[in-house]
């Protein structure tokens, strides 16, 4: 891999193929050179962790805006839910609820939250994608009880797979939903056999499962666990192979586990060249962790899929 051009931008590889922590700018002063040069960065590594930013809300999301257009939390805010936080295009991935109180695992909130625990990217339910996540730390839990966030490289797994099986799985089409990958990580929970929240009641956000990675111009396998099934197989045929498929791509040699060391560390990725999650630990109900995430829409050409360009329905949402 080449060193991306912007000189001022220090790397520090964190895995053998993917990753890397960055450093020598202040994001505090964003400028379009600055966030077209992160680009560069994240072309190659895919993942780029910022030390000790420290951003806030505002600088936050005004980093955000320059990298493209946001999505925001809008259209969760009808059904009643409550922000919590200053922007409509900060979601908040926290375990604290609006009157900041610690969120018991076992609750609603809890429960569906697990989805964020097994590897996955951004909205690719939603007709639109994610491109860019942008995911900052604002109050963490005490070191040693877990909350990492672990990293794979879709890219390189693509690429060692043999022939046979890329010529195979060339042409599949995914369809994704965010509920899916919610019983996925929550096996046996009588909660999710309510109507509302079964993958079938609703939209599915239609992927290619096989790209080009356009920043880069590799292959990349475009999977998650919101992947329900195959278009035109059978459920339980399409299932079976898509776990096959993450199983291979969430090998340890393609796994980058990221820890958070303070508030105002920054982690940047590619959610359409690497999957992620959140690990779980002994922090959980006890201690808070308060993490919130801007997410950049994508804008290749792969952006909406199989989707009607334009579409704004939500996966999950009526």
């Amino acid at each position: 891999m080449t060193e991306p051009k912007n000189s001022d931008i220090q790397y520090k590889p964190l895995h053998p193929t993917f990753a890397a922590e960055a450093g020598g700018v202040d994001l505090t002063k964003p400028t379009p050179e600055l966030v077209a040069a992160i680009k560069d960065g994240l072309a190659k590594y895919g993942v780029l962790v910022f030390r000790q930013t420290g951003l806030d809300d505002d600088s936050h999301v005004a980093l955000s805006r320059l990298f493209g257009e946001l999505d925001d939390v809008t259209p969760y805010n009808k059904l009643g839910r409550v922000n919590r936080l200053k922007y409509d295009e900060l979601f908040d991935v926290s375990n604290v609820d609006v009157d900041g109180n610690i969120i018991h695992p076992d609750s609603q909130r809890g429960i569906l939250g697990r989805g964020n625990q097994i590897f996955h990217v951004d909205s690719s339910f939603n007709p639109r994608r994610a491109g860019y996540s942008l995911l900052l730390s604002h109050h963490l839990p005490p070191k040693g009880l877990g909350g990492q966030t672990e990293f794979a490289d879709s890219r390189t797994a693509y690429n060692d797979l043999p022939k046979e099986r890329k010529d195979r799985i060339n042409d599949y089409v995914l369809k994704h939903s965010q509920h899916h990958s919610r019983r996925v990580a929550n096996p046996g929970e009588k909660m999710l056999d309510d109507p509302k929240w079964l993958p079938e009641s609703y939209p599915f956000g239609l992927h290619k499962l096989v790209q080009l990675h356009e920043p880069s111009g590799r292959m990349n396998l475009y999977i998650a666990n919101h992947a329900h099934s195959i278009v035109g197989k059978p459920v339980a045929e399409g299932q079976a192979e898509i776990k096959e498929l993450i199983s291979l791509a969430t090998q340890p040699q393609y796994i980058c586990p990221i820890s958070w060391n303070d508030p105002g560390d920054l982690v940047i990725w590619d959610n359409t060249c690497v999957m992620h999650r959140a690990t779980s630990g002994s922090f959980e109900g006890k201690y808070r962790r308060d993490m919130r995430r801007t997410t950049v829409h994508d804008s290749s050409s792969h952006a909406w899929g199989l989707n009607k360009v334009g579409d704004t329905w939500r996966s999950g949402l009526p």
